[in-house]
């Protein structure tokens, strides 16, 4: 089953604020999922996979120590909080190449890396276990798969893109990966009380006509 983009932000947001994360990091992690479906990902699966690992309970532990050359946590880091951090510190890739430590998900770097490239009207590069991909403004070159998880993604400015992504309007998640979504996203859903069934049913009946 496919679904449009739209829905996918809209569910992945939901979700993410379901996991646990505020609502800003919620959107964020909406805006980055939608970015990796349309760019050929199944960033549904990339997002259940982040969100299954329950970082958001003890954030501040998978949030990276920013310094020029290396970030890293406690912990392993969190792609969403840290691509949040490399978006907010993109002027520091103009020092030199950005090492994350032990990062989760690095998939989810992307669409952040490319925010960047977009603030500095570059091209940024992000490579790790074999992986390398080339984001400009507007487009993404890749070789290779990115991983699961992996110990070292590096960041830098430069980079030359050979064949770029064609665009993708709709998604087509894996069931599972859909189903983890909408799972947390029913977190974020009030629970029934009387009064809500009695209007669900026909508000009508407590509407005074006479």
């Amino acid at each position: 089953m496919t679904f449009a983009l739209n829905e996918i932000e809209a569910t992945s947001k939901r979700a993410t604020r379901g996991a646990g994360y505020p609502w800003g990091l919620a959107e964020e992690a909406a805006k980055a999922t939608r970015w990796l479906c349309a760019n050929g990902y199944d960033g549904a699966k990339v997002l259940a996979s982040t969100l299954n690992q329950d970082m958001a309970c003890q954030l501040c532990d998978h949030t990276p120590q920013i310094s020029l050359e290396v970030w890293q946590a406690n912990n392993t880091l969190c792609p969403l909080v840290t691509g949040a951090a490399l978006s907010d510190f993109a002027f520091h890739l103009s020092d030199g190449p950005i090492a994350l430590l032990n990062v989760a998900s690095p998939a989810l770097l992307l669409p952040f890396a490319a925010t960047a490239a977009r603030q500095l009207d570059g091209t940024v590069c992000m490579e790790c276990d074999g992986f390398s991909a080339v984001l400009t403004p507007h487009s993404l070159s890749q070789t290779g798969t990115c991983p699961d998880r992996t110990s070292r993604v590096s960041v830098f400015l430069g980079g030359t893109a050979t064949s770029t992504n064609t665009l993708q309007l709709r998604a087509a998640p894996h069931p599972d990966a859909w189903a983890t979504l909408n799972a947390f996203a029913h977190k974020t859903y009030a629970p029934a009380t009387d009064e809500s069934r009695r209007l669900g049913a026909g508000g009508s009946e407590l509407t005074d006509n006479d």
